[in-house]
């Protein structure tokens, strides 16, 4: 065929960007509930006139494309807004996780380069504190007070309502001109002890917000409580899909039982996405809200127990078992249900809906494969890796080339985790490589917590494994070895470790013994992981 004068133009190709759905909604929802906080109600038209007026003024402080613009934010409204504002003047997201430690903030701080970080007033003496550790330059700090939550400015930073009023309303968003351009930088801990920084582009955020629509079958003016963190894989890019659906996003600065009742039977909310500990939460509810629609739930970030999917099917929710990690822009699996299904036991049913399932649509393939890249027999006993392509999988580790030529080696991005799967495809974890530790939705690595106990003068060797716990799904577990005629107990290490790391790292029980080694000395976490889980 002949391709003469067949090539692209403004007509026929704009480059792909979650950055468009706002704009449309602006026009095609104007007067609809964008974001909802508390009494604070924001139309279209207002979200997208507050998102214009922030891209102005961090462009007019100075900040230029490909900066970086960091935030210090629980789920408010200012972490939405900056969802969209940073990359329309061109820079990229970095939001950080407000659980950290002093050390690794001032980390990210230098290794992201950030330019201006959007902090909350609460956690401002972190974000200041960071700073003073920092090796290279400070970024400038716009303090972001919540006073519907309570939450007073300290008044010694520039104020965020008062710095947005410094830009112009009017301001032309900078688009990309190629959808390869970095969106967003997101830090994971991984399997080492310093986060790996992840970078995204605008085409996977993009393709994340129309392959999630599909599998999660969502209709148009849904109402979705923030309840995964904005810091996590920004939302799982849930904020950036909403405007496509002129749906309404309802904020949750602190996730309780009674704020989720509260929001679903006042706010009419239908969906939202959580770890496996809002499950449980939701089920050990003392206090519950009536409510006469069934509310739709992503659950991911560890293995869901089939008991908590069946107590809470009963409650009026029904849940889909989604996995992802950071390196794929939050989930890239689904469970699939099949109608078949429908007649099994419940328990049966529960067990199903805890695999992580199969390849979502915007993915070209998720699968398990062995030390040779070749596909596992399909039988649900045999044990691989789960790999996968497409175009939600990230760019790379910002200034690590090795660690990305390795996640990415045999045309596949390694997940480290490792699954068994079944004979229509579906992929269940069976065991988490490199020992990582999930606890209520958060990655712990467990050479970081060790690293911070053979600080302590007492201790000789130690490992840390994961214990099945009912709140958090898994918590960290550390088997201590100690030094010859040394003495320590376990509130004491524990409180050792929480001057060093934060306090979701810290293990949730310690155990004094001699460790399991092998003849060359390596320690035997297998067996140590048989232990944890009779305690």
């Amino acid at each position: 065929m002949d391709e003469t004068g067949l090539g692209k133009c403004a007509a026929n190709y704009v480059p792909l960007t979650p950055l468009s759905h706002l704009q449309r909604a602006a026009r095609i929802f104007t007067d609809r509930e964008a974001l909802v906080y508390g009494k604070q109600r924001l139309t279209y038209a207002q979200y997208h006139r507050r998102v214009s007026q922030l891209a102005s003024a961090l462009a007019k402080a100075g900040v230029q494309p490909g900066d970086v613009v960091a935030t210090i934010l629980p789920n408010i409204p200012a972490q939405s807004e900056a969802a969209f504002a940073v990359p329309a003047c061109g820079a990229v997201l970095n939001t950080i996780n407000i659980r950290l430690d002093v050390d690794t903030v001032a980390y990210i701080f230098d290794h992201g380069e950030a330019k201006v970080a959007l902090v909350d007033s609460q956690f401002l003496p972190l974000a200041m504190d960071a700073i003073d550790q920092m090796e290279g330059p400070a970024p400038m700090i716009i303090e972001v007070p919540d006073p519907v939550a309570g939450v007073p400015g300290m008044g010694e930073q520039q104020d965020y309502e008062d710095f947005l009023a410094t830009g112009d309303p009017d301001f032309v968003w900078i688009m990309p001109e190629d959808e390869w351009e970095s969106l967003a930088l997101n830090y994971t801990s991984g399997t080492t002890g310093r986060p790996k920084g992840v970078v995204y582009h605008h085409r996977g955020a993009y393709l994340m917000t129309m392959g999630t629509p599909i599998s999660w079958e969502l209709p148009l003016f849904m109402r979705y409580l923030q309840i995964v963190p904005l810091f996590h894989c920004n939302g799982w890019n849930h904020t950036w899909m909403l405007p496509a659906l002129g749906g309404t996003a309802v904020c949750c600065r602190d996730i309780t039982a009674s704020a989720i009742y509260d929001a679903i039977a006042d706010e009419g909310v239908t969906h939202f996405g959580g770890a496996p500990i809002v499950l449980n939460m939701i089920v050990n509810a003392r206090e519950r809200r009536d409510f006469d629609h069934v509310v739709e739930v992503f659950t991911a970030g560890a293995p869901p127990a089939a008991a908590t999917l069946a107590a809470i099917g009963k409650l009026g929710f029904n849940v889909k078992q989604v996995y992802g990690l950071t390196e794929t822009y939050g989930h890239v699996t689904e469970c699939i249900w099949d109608l078949a299904w429908n007649d099994l036991p419940g328990d049966e049913q529960a067990a199903i809906k805890a695999r992580q399932g199969v390849a979502m649509p915007m993915m070209e393939d998720v699968t398990v494969v062995d030390e040779n890249m070749a596909q596992v027999t399909r039988d649900g006993a045999t044990q691989g890796e789960i790999v996968m392509r497409g175009n939600s999988v990230m760019k790379g580790y910002l200034k690590n080339p090795e660690a990305t030529q390795k996640a990415f080696k045999g045309g596949y991005f390694h997940s480290e985790d490792l699954a068994v799967q079944h004979p229509d495809g579906s992929m269940q974890i069976s065991d988490r490589a490199k020992d990582i530790i999930i606890s209520g939705g958060e990655n712990i690595s467990s050479v970081e917590v060790e690293g911070a106990l053979m600080h302590h003068p007492a201790v000789n060797l130690c490992a840390v494994v994961a214990k099945p716990d009912d709140k958090w799904g898994e918590v960290p577990c550390a088997f201590v070895e100690l030094k010859d005629g040394a003495e320590a107990d376990e509130a004491e290490m524990i409180a050792f470790v929480r001057t060093r790391l934060a306090g979701f790292k810290t293990p949730k029980k310690v155990v004094f013994q001699e460790l399991p080694k092998t003849s060359t000395g390596k320690i035997q976490k297998f067996e140590l992981r048989k232990l944890a889980k009779t305690m």
